[in-house]
């Protein structure tokens, strides 16, 4: 893993939603990383999480789709941690990559292996799979219990979204944290030796 990007934000592991919308970030100096860049990158992302087998091969179409739903996981997102209300159409939206797919397993036998339950989808829909688990992610975590732990990064340069671990907590990472602390440091001697 590349050492200049900060950890996954609490929540992203359980949370596909929040792992999603945390591939693309503001880093200190006004910039963005995008994690998501291409095809290839989108499907290394999907398999690290599980949500396709490790043999796709995603085209740009399917890139395109994913990045969308993030912008519009992202608007969701900041919309609740603002108190806003969301624009109707990126709610409907989310909810349609929600439907997507059907949500009822269906029982399968592997030799060897036995029964189990699976949601069974074309190859042809594996993107479309994928998001809807996590929009599905999504609506559960935002009108669940957890939607009062989202909080977005207390540190001036970070925009990243995470679930609050304790109340204390109001950076993404020990990074960003760190930073803050060493700019308030700096600050409080400047001031002291000016004065």
């Amino acid at each position: 893993m590349n050492n200049s990007l900060p950890p996954a934000v609490p929540g992203a592991a359980e949370h596909p939603s929040l792992a999603l919308i945390s591939t693309l970030f503001a880093v200190p100096g006004n910039d963005a990383v995008e994690l998501l860049d291409g095809p290839i990158a989108t499907t290394a992302w999907l398999v690290d999480h599980g949500l396709v087998p490790d043999d796709t091969r995603l085209q740009d179409y399917c890139h395109a789709k994913l990045t969308t739903l993030r912008s519009q996981l992202r608007h969701l997102f900041d919309a609740h941690l603002a108190g806003q209300t969301p624009d109707a159409q990126v709610l409907a939206e989310v909810n349609a990559a929600v439907r997507m797919v059907p949500q009822t397993l269906t029982l399968v036998h592997e030799p060897g292996r036995g029964f189990a339950r699976v949601t069974g989808h074309p190859v042809t829909q594996l993107v479309e799979h994928a998001m809807a688990r996590i929009a599905d992610d999504a609506a559960a975590l935002l009108a669940g219990e957890e939607a009062g732990s989202l909080e977005q990064c207390g540190a001036p340069s970070c925009d990243r979204v995470f679930l609050r671990t304790h109340a204390r907590r109001h950076w993404c990472s020990t990074r960003c944290g760190d930073r803050v602390r060493a700019a308030r440091a700096y600050a409080k001697k400047k001031q002291a030796t000016t004065s």
